[in-house]
């Protein structure tokens, strides 16, 4: 059983049918991206997920316990980043982590030993500054710190990287990395990329149904190959080959890419018989961004 699991979960907001039918389980001390465009049913499945809303169907659990609506003892194993974290402005971070550890019962000793542990994770040990000078990634990593302190079994992040820049986006997702040995993970996001980087396994979710999941490495053998690509070396012979081969196409300098690779013989024995020198051949993986196209039929 996984740290976390849905079965057949549906929710119902008036006539629109957020989530139809969605089932996953996230394995323990994995790394599991929930991934949809904006209006999926992310943030709705991670408030069901919460207790914070009802189920209109099915079931979800956290650490085999059931979640109950309104009223649920699972969060107690449950850390959770929203998308906008909001904090007291004028606290310091080491006074906002304080602050969590005294609200939860924590002893003095063990709040501060936990604050300096959590803030040396997400590099802002150094930063005496009151929060309201912050910027969003600081805000984001104080965040992950916050839903850390109790330390959960299951860590929940809502598009904890989707309005950084790409600098403040790698450091989120290094620390998120780093978590992993203290929680499972799950985080929503429409960002391919990010997936791709940390991502032990990852489900799709399109117009309230799960479309596609499992490890990422499942999930790029499930959908044909990207196609073949040809590096040659020199412009010339590039020229020489596209005449020949009018469906290649050119994906960067003195590089071809062939969609079908049931041209492939017929490619490298015109590249024998011309005598054309080759520097690479490369089957490619598809992307997971162009995975997600395909099966939401984009």
């Amino acid at each position: 059983m996984g740290m976390l699991e849905l079965s057949h979960v549906a929710k119902r907001f008036g006539e629109k049918q957020v989530l139809c039918d969605v089932s996953f389980s996230v394995p323990e001390h994995t790394i599991f991206g929930f991934v949809g465009q904006n209006g999926a049913g992310k943030t709705t499945a991670m408030k069901l997920m919460l207790g914070l809303l009802p189920c209109d169907g099915g079931e979800i659990s956290v650490n085999g316990r059931k979640v109950c609506y309104g009223n649920t003892p699972t969060n107690q194993f449950v850390g959770y980043l929203p998308d906008v974290p909001e904090f007291y402005p004028y606290m310091s971070p080491a006074e906002y982590l304080n602050f969590c550890g005294e609200i939860t019962g924590m002893g003095k000793k063990e709040v501060k030993a936990r604050t300096e542990e959590l803030l040396d994770l997400v590099g802002l040990r150094q930063e005496k500054g009151r929060i309201k000078g912050f910027s969003r990634g600081m805000k984001q990593r104080l965040g992950i710190a916050q839903a850390l302190f109790g330390r959960p079994k299951l860590l929940i992040c809502d598009e904890p990287a989707s309005a950084l820049d790409p600098a403040g986006r790698k450091e989120l997702l290094d620390i998120l990395a780093m978590a992993k040995e203290q929680a499972t993970v799950l985080f929503s996001t429409h960002i391919l990329s990010d997936v791709e980087h940390i991502c032990d396994q990852v489900a799709f979710l399109h117009h309230g149904n799960v479309v596609l999941q499992g490890t990422v490495e499942e999930v790029r053998k499930s959908q044909k190959s990207a196609g073949t690509e040809l590096e040659l070396e020199r412009p010339e012979d590039v020229e020489a080959l596209l005449l020949a081969f009018s469906f290649l196409e050119p994906v960067k300098k003195q590089s071809l890419l062939l969609r079908d690779d049931g041209r492939l013989p017929d490619i490298l024995r015109f590249l024998a018989d011309e005598r054309l020198p080759i520097l690479r051949i490369e089957k490619k993986e598809p992307a997971l961004e162009e995975l997600f196209l395909e099966v939401v039929g984009k």
